[in-house]
């Protein structure tokens, strides 16, 4: 089959001809449609997560999909052939710039019956990290203030409006380009970062979804009220992250020493951080379509690529000036109907 891969960390993304995946015990084949592209494919191309995690040469890049299931393994129950799916493959078992892959069934969801495949493909990995920071860590309740950050991106723009239905009141930073995004998604302030600091302008929060640099991450603790939450997808990892993943006493005493000025920061405030990796549940992915399918989160594109382009597309992401989420559509899947 065809797949966009790399040969080495920096290297160039290029297509090549690999074996079929087979489905083992518990997995299936979908044949992906489309494919959305993700700051963290940038990271892994570049090295930047192999002290942890380790991948195999050559390495086929992408974690978000949407398809059609074509193959089942042993013990499969639920999941079966013609089945459109949404799924975020995690780990060691990344790959979805291809046309094929062997999934696990408990990571993939029915695809919302509204969204074609490319809208789709664009919410798995974005809207389980909301899901996974406001719902299972923040435990957001009506009520509670929360700050999103980089509100355009795709985190944020899915982070707004689960927040939103989750009763919370929303401020979100952007761009002056992105307001009326951030307004459209439903944002009860808005800080253009460009005209202000929001650290300047905003007290009392409960949470903040930190999705930048460290500078902002420290100043980010200026708007949480004691007993706050600061959490953090874009790291420093913090030793509880180590703990999860088996990291072992190297490794974990790295994440310790790089994340201790900012845990020692936000304890001297009464200040919970902690850093999220997302992972794949595909339970929690059925939610996220019930959700879509509500009309209450709604995905945003910011451009979509041929297959062959998607080189270009991993470029375009690294640029950080997407808006939403970028696409890459499946080989061939042009010349068939959005399902």
């Amino acid at each position: 089959m065809k797949a966009f891969a790399i040969d080495a960390y920096k290297a160039p993304l290029k297509l090549r001809e690999l074996p079929e995946p087979v489905a083992r015990a518990g997995e299936v084949i979908v044949s992906i449609e489309a494919a959305s592209v993700n700051p963290i494919d940038v990271k892994v191309a570049s090295g930047a997560f192999k002290a942890i995690l380790p991948y195999d040469m050559p390495l086929v890049l992408g974690h978000d999909l949407a398809g059609i299931v074509t193959a089942v393994g042993p013990g499969v129950s639920h999941a079966k052939v013609g089945d459109a799916v949404i799924a975020c493959a995690g780990g060691d078992g990344i790959g979805t710039f291809a046309e094929r892959i062997a999934i696990a069934e408990t990571d993939i969801a029915k695809k919302p019956s509204n969204l074609d495949m490319t809208e789709a493909a664009s919410l798995p990995l974005v809207a389980l990290t909301a899901w996974q920071v406001l719902v299972e860590r923040a435990q957001i309740k009506p009520g509670q203030r929360i700050l999103i950050h980089a509100g355009s991106g795709g985190v944020g723009t899915v982070a707004i409006q689960l927040a939103k239905h989750l009763g919370a009141y929303v401020a979100t930073t952007v761009s002056t380009s992105n307001v009326e995004l951030a307004r459209s998604l439903g944002a009860d302030v808005i800080i253009d970062y460009l005209m202000e600091s929001f650290d300047h302008i905003m007290t009392d929060y409960d949470v903040v979804l930190h999705t930048l640099d460290d500078k902002v991450l420290e100043r980010s603790l200026r708007v949480l009220k004691p007993g706050g939450k600061l959490i953090s997808i874009s790291g420093p990892p913090d030793p509880a992250f180590a703990k999860a993943i088996g990291a072992n006493w190297i490794v974990r005493q790295i994440l310790k020493l790089t994340s201790a000025g900012i845990r020692r920061k936000a304890r001297q405030q009464g200040i919970d951080y902690s850093f999220l990796f997302m992972r794949s549940d595909g339970g929690q992915l059925a939610e996220i379509a019930r959700l879509a399918e509500a009309g209450i989160i709604r995905p945003v594109i910011d451009q979509v690529f041929a297959f062959e382009d998607a080189p270009a597309a991993l470029d375009r992401s690294a640029s950080g000036r997407a808006r939403g989420k970028i696409v890459v559509r499946g080989h061939g899947s042009a010349l068939r109907p959005e399902a």
